[in-house]
Formats: C-alpha cells, structure tokens, sequence
C-alpha cells in the first residue's frame, strides 16, 4: 500500500512539476502550493499555524517554508514570541499570483478527469483513509493481527 501511494504520489508530483517547468514556473515546487493557498487564504500565519493548516509536522512546514525563502518566495518576521516566525508572501509570489491561479485550476480540472476514470474517486478514497487512521492507527492496527500477537509471544526471536 505504501509503495502504491509513494508511487502515484511521485508521478502526479513530477508531472505537475513538469508543468510548471512548461509554463516558466520551473523553481517553485508542487509541494509550496498549499502553504501559499494557506497564506492566500488567512494572510501571513505563524510556520505552526501554517502546518497545521497544511496538514503536515512542524518539522516539515519549517523545511519547505525555508526552501520557500531561498527562492525569496516568502519572507519570514519574528511573530509574538521570539520562537514564532510569521510567513508572509513576497512581491515575487504576488506577481506569480496569476500563472499559480491558473495552474492550480488547470490541475484541478485535469485531477477531477482522472478521477473520472477511477472506480472510486481518489480524492474521497484518501480522507476517508485519513480519517480511518485517525480513528484507528496502521501501527495500532497491525499490533491486533494474529501474526503481530504471535510475534509478541516470542521476544528475542526475529
């Protein structure tokens, strides 16, 4: 399963970015889209509130957010404390505003043709596994099998 998803994962990544590369976009990254449709969204926000926005750890917000600096597409002030950084939209970003608006509905559209040729639609496939795993982790799950209760009864044998 795991390998499934890394895989359509990385081709759907890739072909996006391919795209970018197309229309002249070819530094900025698949992976900086939902922190700057975040930040669209609610102005500049702390790197926490923007991971959790996002939906990824704070480990990664803070390493896509410093890539995202590199390229001077964000910029980066101290917030209330001085371990806050509020993340804001530079004017490169601003003036990319157009090409990213149509971009993000080109692959909008494109994702919502593949999921038409799907038995099931992706896209309500993966929040329904989110939330079964939110519910319920793979970890928690696999120590219930018999194979992983069985394993727990032999310590030191592998």
């Amino acid at each position: 399963m795991g390998t499934l998803l890394r895989h359509v994962l990385e081709t759907t990544e890739a072909d996006v970015a391919a795209f970018f590369d197309d229309i002249g976009l070819g530094d900025y990254r698949p992976r900086f889209t939902p922190f700057v449709r975040a930040i669209v969204a609610h102005g500049p926000l702390a790197i926490r509130d923007l991971a959790a926005e996002v939906g990824v750890t704070h480990s990664a917000a803070s390493q896509t957010i410093a890539q995202m600096a590199r390229q001077d597409l964000v910029s980066l002030r101290p917030g209330r404390d001085a371990r806050q950084r509020i993340v804001s939209l530079t004017e490169k970003t601003l003036g990319l505003m157009p090409t990213l608006e149509a971009e993000w509905a080109a692959t909008t559209a494109a994702a919502e043709q593949l999921e038409a040729e799907l038995p099931y639609p992706l896209r309500e496939v993966l929040v329904a596994a989110v939330e079964a795993l939110e519910r319920k982790s793979l970890r928690d799950r696999i120590a219930e099998t018999d194979a992983a209760i069985r394993l727990a009864r032999r310590p030191g044998e592998g």
